[in-house]
């Protein structure tokens, strides 16, 4: 109950700046994102940039805190960088271990804040979650969230209406580890290294037999060439 208490407070005192923060946004609308497919057209990423030879590491954070320091400890060993999406309600409830991932010198990305199906929410409501969840993590850590990956991939136009009018790019993958369903380590790591290429975004989440295969699939990129970097870095011309 007493956290439960602590995030009804602690939501009740960001609507206000989430307002502010909405009124701010819709007068700062970026003059142009340009994806890597699509064109000129706003639409979601499901690959960086194919003429570096990077790949991404992305991590959708909703739990099991103690396997996201695990993960952030393997890839500081690994000297590697990555991309945490955090929920807004895990990231409430968890500022040491934003702090921790930030100082690390890995990415912070939004990943929207109750995990909500973002398909089937109006624009207001997509707005209000994405919002919301870039007001938490600032005022826990510091960090300004530029990216959105919708949870469970579930995004509509007015999805990428309201993430591009928040200043948001929108993320998919091109490879889905789906280690939220399944726990062999060895089907996570096949699943993460097949038909390696430029600018892979790989989709992994926190658990402990992702943990146990990211060793093996640090090494495997590493040892083809690849650079394993931040989100930001690889979808960047």
């Amino acid at each position: 109950m007493k956290r439960i208490n602590k995030r009804i407070t602690i939501v009740t005192n960001f609507v206000l700046l989430l307002v502010f923060t909405s009124v701010v946004a819709v007068s700062f609308i970026p003059e142009k994102i340009v994806p890597i497919y699509g064109g000129n057209q706003v639409t979601a990423i499901y690959r960086g940039n194919t003429q570096k030879a990077n790949v991404s590491l992305m991590f959708n954070v909703y739990e099991n805190t103690e396997v996201v320091e695990g993960i952030v400890n393997v890839l500081n060993e690994k000297k590697v960088k990555a991309t945490f999406f955090v929920g807004g309600c895990w990231a409430d409830d968890n500022a040491e271990t934003l702090k921790f991932i930030v100082h690390s010198g890995h990415e912070l990305a939004n990943h929207g804040y109750f995990h909500k199906d973002h398909k089937k929410l109006n624009y207001e409501k997509n707005k209000e979650e994405i919002a919301l969840t870039g007001v938490v993590v600032t005022a826990l850590c510091g960090a300004k969230l530029s990216l959105f990956a919708p949870p469970s991939g579930s995004f509509s136009e007015t999805t990428l209406e309201s993430a591009y009018d928040l200043g948001y790019k929108v993320i998919m993958w091109s490879k889905d580890t789906i280690d939220w369903r399944d726990s062999d380590q060895n089907l996570i790591y096949n699943r993460a290294t097949k038909n390696p290429s430029n600018g892979d975004l790989i989709l992994m989440h926190p658990k402990q037999h992702t943990l146990k295969a990211l060793p093996k699939i640090i090494d495997f990129y590493v040892d083809l060439g690849y650079k394993i970097t931040t989100v930001s870095d690889n979808i960047s011309d």
